[in-house]
């Protein structure tokens, strides 16, 4: 009775004014009580500070810069295999696998569409068909910072609107399509594996998307599908090495990776095995991957959006 109260509550819930109002106080530096409520947080969820770069709560100016906090470079190693496709987040394996021509498996009952999910656009989710795909979600107490898995350019970035539905175990097992569904930034990369998809699913409460080319994507929202694409081999191209920083998460969310058919196998990955950056997630069947420098997030100010193509 109380999953199913969990569930419909949900459908009635208004998440979007919810989320920016939790944004609004995610982001006011209130000193003392900004402290009171980071402590009352890490209490709640067990949050392991010592893996923090700065691990004194009062450090932190607001509940952002906690919640996006960086760790400590020694906490995490990235496997310099150049065959081996790292974990690109902190996280819980959610499911990965195949993708049957246009459907990726959710939880027990649930599919949900590719094309759906890459913001409705056949001509992005072709590649993918009959690919491989992977489900992380990111618990509140996880390192919030997506970084990639194998080194590439960017070619196309994908604002989806939708709903804001909670991403936890309970709700992906119980809302149908939901991270085809839910707001969603959608990053697409040419690599040494073919093309790869990075989708990053918002929740109830995510205050914001960023991504380290852009800033921040979400919010302001909008009712209409955006595209940017972005050129390749030029001052203005976006290449980030396997490791690098890719986006953030402000409150805890999920991210869906999608390759092509036949260019990884996974590693022995199993639903619920908690994931840690850098460790190997699949392998590939091809090209070797080089470690070229990557793209800082630093100031939002002037931040590339790229080329807009579409607003559908």
């Amino acid at each position: 009775m109380l999953d199913w109260l969990k569930i419909n509550l949900q459908y009635i819930t208004p998440k979007h004014l919810l989320s920016r109002l939790v944004g609004k106080l995610a982001a006011a530096e209130l000193g003392g009580f900004t402290t009171f409520l980071i402590k009352l947080f890490i209490k709640q969820y067990n949050v392991d500070m010592s893996e923090a770069l700065h691990s004194d709560p009062a450090h932190y100016r607001s509940f952002n810069a906690f919640f996006t906090r960086p760790l400590k470079p020694e906490v995490r190693t990235i496997d310099p295999r150049e065959d081996v496709l790292i974990q690109a987040v902190d996280g819980t394996v959610s499911q990965f696998g195949d993708i049957e021509a246009d459907s990726i498996f959710q939880a027990k009952g649930h599919d949900f569409s590719l094309t759906s999910l890459l913001g409705g656009k056949p001509d992005l989710a072709a590649p993918f068909k009959d690919g491989k795909f992977a489900t992380i979600y990111l618990a509140p107490r996880d390192y919030h910072r997506i970084h990639m898995p194998v080194e590439g350019t960017l070619t196309d970035m994908v604002y989806v609107p939708g709903e804001l539905f909670s991403v936890n175990p309970l709700t992906a097992q119980n809302i149908p399509s939901l991270f085809a569904r839910n707001e969603r930034v959608v990053a697409l990369f040419d690599t040494p594996v073919g093309k790869m998809a990075m989708v990053l699913v918002g929740a109830t409460i995510v205050a914001s998307i960023e991504t380290v080319w852009a800033g921040t994507v979400s919010p302001p929202t909008g009712k209409n599908v955006q595209h940017w694409t972005y050129e390749k081999d030029t001052e203005a191209s976006v290449h980030l090495a396997k490791g690098d920083e890719l986006g953030r998460f402000k409150l805890g969310s999920t991210i869906v990776v999608c390759f092509e058919k036949d260019m990884i196998d996974f590693d022995a990955l199993a639903p619920g095995q908690v994931t840690r950056l850098g460790e190997p997630m699949a392998f590939a069947a091809n090209a070797p991957v080089n470690t070229d420098a990557g793209v800082d997030l630093g100031d939002n100010s002037g931040a590339d959006l790229g080329t807009q193509a579409t607003t559908s």
